[in-house]
């Protein structure tokens, strides 16, 4: 009996997880503009749900069964954020503050394929550099290491741009120019 109640929890717990990776990957993917292929992903989703709901609520007796409803439920938003990750799905723009003007860094990033903008800007401590780089999600771990080895005391800040229009780099990147 006590087998069989563990292997009730065990298969809560898993269905749970599958559930809210989807819910977790879908919010994602609606917020960034993919409607239909969160869609799709909704009508599985709701599946696994009442799948785990039903065995939750037809098994109301046993407390192991609600704690891996709960821990399902914490562990799959862990996954599906692991998930979305490694989707790495649109584009991040990175402003870069450098300690010092002098620097060549846009010219070295541009080389590398990254869109930057540049201009001259005044800190509390003098004269440094501004630069805007706009590249792939799926770059930008990439582009954080690339931009300390060129200037290891960088002010760096990133953010999600909702739209990009124009300009020479978007061309480039959907044709693949980007060196990986």
């Amino acid at each position: 009996m006590l087998e069989s109640g563990l292997i009730m929890a065990a298969i809560i717990l898993v269905i749970n997880i599958v559930y809210v990776s989807f819910f977790t990957i879908r919010m994602i993917l609606t917020l960034k503009g993919y409607r239909y292929l969160a869609a799709g992903i909704s009508v599985i989703e709701i599946l696994v749900y009442v799948v785990g709901l039903g065995l939750v609520l037809d098994n109301l007796n046993n407390i192991q069964n609600l704690i891996a409803y709960a821990a399902g439920y914490g562990i799959g938003i862990i996954v599906g954020s692991k998930i979305e990750e490694k989707l790495a799905l649109g584009y991040i723009t990175v402003n870069v503050i450098t300690k010092e003007y002098d620097r060549d860094l846009p010219k070295q990033l541009r080389e590398q394929g990254y869109g930057v903008t540049s201009w001259a800007a005044h800190g509390l401590e003098g004269d440094r550099m501004a630069l805007q780089v706009l590249t792939p999600r799926k770059y930008e771990l990439k582009l954080y290491q690339q931009i300390k080895e060129l200037d290891p005391k960088a002010f760096i800040i990133a953010y999600e741009p909702k739209t990009i229009h124009g300009g020479f780099w978007v061309k480039a990147v959907k044709k693949g120019k980007l060196e990986k």
